[in-house]
């Protein structure tokens, strides 16, 4: 086993990553911009070593910097955690060039499933369903506005170097395609250096189905199951649960099946997540993308499964063999999972840094779990994303998650800073979400004007 890795992230994730490893009785070297000196996983790591400047681009983006203080400290190797350089094939392929394990898949595999076009391709070859959509690159008006008319409206307009949220368009009509065009292209240029587009119909609305894959370097590939993380605002993903509501045995064992077909196919290692769109009125679904890092929302998974996925990460990434089969993992119970942002949603979810002058975290009882960087006086600094915390629980039904959830949720108090906690409360006491009677439409459609409307 690895002596010594560095996590190259901040927040709840990298707190996250050095209690694995610790468990594992692996050595943890943590990173931290300016901005981030007086930060929770700074404080837990065996050692920490400054990065840079608070902004993200001179500090946890900064990968000269970051390889640099993994030779410093003697790390055999780099987890980076969900977001920042996680999915960046560069910094892959730099940290297989120092001898320094990269904590994921190889670059070569991040290339094929980071670009959406390449994958799309991809699973079409490994005969994984996909939506009706333009063959490459997009890059004109005039390509897109031809490409539309043969797939029919409406239709998603999508970055293909993208992910969270970015360069995503809806368009319902040729009207709207032009300025959704150049607005989500430019979106994309701005955000990822590329701005190259492809096309889909669009499934709207439909059920957001994620399947959790897990894959060893000797070839073995197991599905941890699906979360529906249908919840969305702005193709952000707000609430998740696993199992989905919305799915029934037989779909179950087809979709899951689909997932592993997808990651054989590329022979993937490491943990990764295929995303589908469901489409409730036929029963059909549709490969959408795959996350080729950890996901946010692995707790839920890791509830349902008894699967430590971090652990198993750097296991696999260590040269081992998954620790579980497939016919050994058995799922139990539901767990849900709320994100804890400092923002406003009463003010359009504007993000609201500042300093915790109090605070106390849901505790007691069997299955429930907050993940979080926070604590009573920490500065919430105004550089990086608003999560503070991830609320999870698990319970033996649905009903029972529910009921734990909502009474986490009424415990949980911070001071200092506006937080989603009473949003996150009211969703998930919404007769609808009680039901499981959602999809992707519902938090902007039906629940956000509603909310809106109140005070």
């Amino acid at each position: 086993m690895f002596n010594k890795i560095l996590i190259a992230n901040r927040g709840e994730i990298a707190v996250r990553i050095i209690r694995a490893a610790r468990e594992l009785g692996v050595g943890t070297v943590a990173i931290y911009s300016t901005a981030d000196r007086d930060a929770l996983h700074v404080h837990l790591a065996d050692e920490a070593i400054c990065v840079g400047p608070a902004r993200s681009t001179e500090s946890y983006l900064n990968m000269n910097n970051i390889l640099s203080a993994a030779v410093a400290t003697g790390a055999q190797a780099i987890h980076p955690g969900f977001g920042f350089l996680s999915e960046n094939s560069k910094f892959a392929r730099l940290c297989e060039e120092m001898n320094i394990k990269f904590i994921g898949p190889s670059a070569k595999v991040m290339d094929m499933m980071g670009d959406k076009i390449n994958a799309r391709a991809e699973m079409i070859k490994a005969g994984v369903p996909v939506t009706p959509g333009s063959e490459g690159e997009v890059h004109t008006t005039d390509e897109a506005v031809k490409i539309a008319e043969e797939i029919g409206y409406p239709i998603m307009l999508k970055a293909s170097a993208g992910g969270g949220g970015k360069g995503i368009r809806k368009v319902n009509n040729v009207e709207e395609l032009v300025p959704a065009f150049e607005a989500a292209q430019a979106e994309a240029q701005a955000a990822f250096g590329n701005g190259a587009m492809f096309i889909e119909r669009m499934i709207f609305p439909a059920r957001h189905i994620e399947v959790q894959i897990l894959g060893d370097s000797q070839g073995n590939v197991i599905h941890l199951g699906e979360r529906d993380c249908s919840l969305q605002r702005n193709n952000q993903k707000v609430l998740e649960e696993s199992p989905s509501v919305a799915i029934g045995h037989t779909l179950r064992n087809e979709i899951t099946a689909a997932a592993v077909k997808a990651a054989q196919h590329v022979s993937y290692e490491n943990a990764g997540t295929i995303e589908f769109l469901l489409d409730e009125s036929s029963g059909k679904f549709y490969f959408m993308e795959m996350n080729t890092r950890l996901q946010v929302e692995h707790p839920v998974t890791e509830f349902v499964s008894g699967v430590d996925i971090v652990k198993e990460q750097i296991r696999v990434a260590n040269g081992n063999e998954l620790s579980v089969k497939q016919e050994d993992v058995t799922f139990s119970g539901h767990a849900i999972e709320c994100r804890i942002n400092a923002e406003n949603p009463k003010f359009n979810f504007a993000p609201s840094p500042g300093k915790i002058t109090n605070l106390f975290l849901p505790s007691g009882g069997v299955g429930l779990r907050v993940d979080s960087a926070m604590y009573s006086g920490y500065s919430i600094p105004p550089y990086y994303d608003s999560m503070i915390a991830k609320v999870i629980v698990h319970g033996e039904n649905r009903f029972e998650a529910l009921m734990k959830m909502q009474r986490a949720l009424l415990e949980f108090d911070v001071e200092g800073v506006i937080t989603n906690v009473d949003f996150q409360l009211e969703l998930i006491s919404d007769p609808h979400v009680v039901a499981g009677d959602y999809d992707t439409s519902f938090l902007g459609n039906v629940f956000l004007p509603e909310y809106q409307k109140e005070d």
